[in-house]
């Protein structure tokens, strides 16, 4: 079952960097597994922000990529808003996953 949302709707941020095609590839092939909807992908330099549907699966997410790949996480959440019937407030979420760099016999 897909849920419908609206094209520009997203809770989280997964935020990728350096530009990796396997780290993006694998994180693609996981938001399809999951049935998780992508409003959005935009490239930068440094990397990729990709914007999702599910906070949960952002999260959850992290530790999948620390397994296969070496790198930190870092969670940040903002204020999106606060419901005016409940005035509960609404955070969104930003996952960032840094790539270790690769050392090589150069570097070292």
């Amino acid at each position: 079952m897909h849920k419908s949302f609206h094209s520009k709707y997203y809770e989280a941020i997964l935020q990728l960097r350096p530009k990796d095609e396997k780290l993006i590839d694998f994180v693609l092939d996981e938001c399809e597994k999951n049935d998780i909807y992508i409003s959005k992908v935009v490239e930068h330099k440094t990397g990729v922000d990709i914007f999702v549907s599910s906070q949960k699966f952002a999260v959850a997410l992290i530790t999948r990529l620390k397994k296969k790949f070496k790198g930190k996480p870092k969670i940040t959440r903002s204020l999106f808003k606060t419901q005016r019937q409940t005035s509960k407030k609404v955070y969104r979420v930003t996952v960032l996953f840094k790539l270790n760099p690769i050392i090589t016999e150069e570097d070292a």
